[in-house]
């Protein structure tokens, strides 16, 4: 590769997934991107730092990332998530690109969902994702990686499912989750561990890169809360139909076998991945 002793940008390397992908980069020379060092919707700061650097890899994890965040902010989230992302795709014309997708592309009617099944979103945030997978994979040489929710201890302390949780807890009140609405949760550093060997086994195309199990919000917190033996707060099964904010899809639980045919190690499930971690810091 004629650019091989260039940088690697990773976009949104403040955040969960991108800052486990900086601290796990393979020999690799990183620009580890945040909004300190230009704003993405800066087209003409993009292509100027894009020509400076002329970077080997592009990756991708910056975005509006909030369902709420984006159903009040629409026109933001589009910019963000669509057009900021398409000046990127451009760019990279001629590299490789990773783009992180999200499993909320889907509907959440059926669950289990392989990299073919058609997305079909139910709320903003899900629409700009799907818009930009398009985008995305309109160029043979690109990547778009759909995960699902990651955890693990992130710079801000509220990036990561766990930390949301344990800081909803810490409050006090009890709190219910629930019992009907099916994720793949999965660490993040598992996320960046599988996306560097896809990258270094020059995949591309639509991978799901999720946890192997599929898992309540209620089984989420049932795993979670022995790991905090300081948090007394009480939770309780509740139902995502008495929820009164956006839409939310049920079952976005995302098949990994396709990833799993290419890995050298599976994806674990996070019951599976907390019990071989009892350690780590979740």
């Amino acid at each position: 590769m004629e650019r091989r002793n260039n940088p690697v940008w990773i976009t949104g390397a403040g955040g969960l997934i991108g800052n486990n992908l900086v601290q796990t980069a393979p020999r690799l020379a990183v620009r580890a991107l945040t909004r300190s060092d230009f704003d993405l919707l800066d087209s003409a700061a993009v292509r100027r730092e894009f020509q400076k650097d002329q970077p080997q890899l592009v990756i991708h994890c910056a975005a509006i990332s909030t369902i709420a965040v984006a159903q009040e902010n629409p026109e933001f989230a589009r910019r963000v998530n669509v057009e900021a992302v398409k000046l990127l795709v451009e760019l990279a014309a001629e590299i490789p690109f990773v783009f992180f997708s999200t499993d909320l592309v889907f509907d959440g009617r059926n669950g289990n969902y392989i990299e073919t099944d058609a997305p079909n979103p139910l709320h903003l945030y899900g629409e700009t994702k799907a818009a930009t997978e398009e985008i995305v994979l309109k160029n043979p040489r690109h990547l778009v990686v759909r995960t699902s929710i990651n955890g693990g201890i992130s710079r801000a302390g509220d990036r990561g499912f766990n930390e949301q949780l344990r800081l909803a807890l810490q409050s006090g009140k009890p709190m219910k989750l629930f019992t009907d609405e099916f994720r793949s949760p999965i660490p993040a550093v598992e996320t960046a561990r599988a996306v560097w060997e896809l990258i270094g086994k020059n995949c591309t195309g639509i991978y799901h890169v999720a946890g192997a199990e599929r898992l309540s919000r209620w089984q989420i917190g049932q795993l979670l809360l022995p790991r905090w033996p300081e948090i007394k707060t009480r939770i309780e099964p509740g139902s995502a139909k008495d929820f009164l904010g956006p839409p939310r899809a049920p079952d976005t639980s995302l098949d990994v076998s396709k990833a799993q045919t290419i890995l050298s190690a599976p994806l674990p499930g996070l019951g599976e991945w907390l019990a071989a971690n009892p350690n780590e810091p979740f």
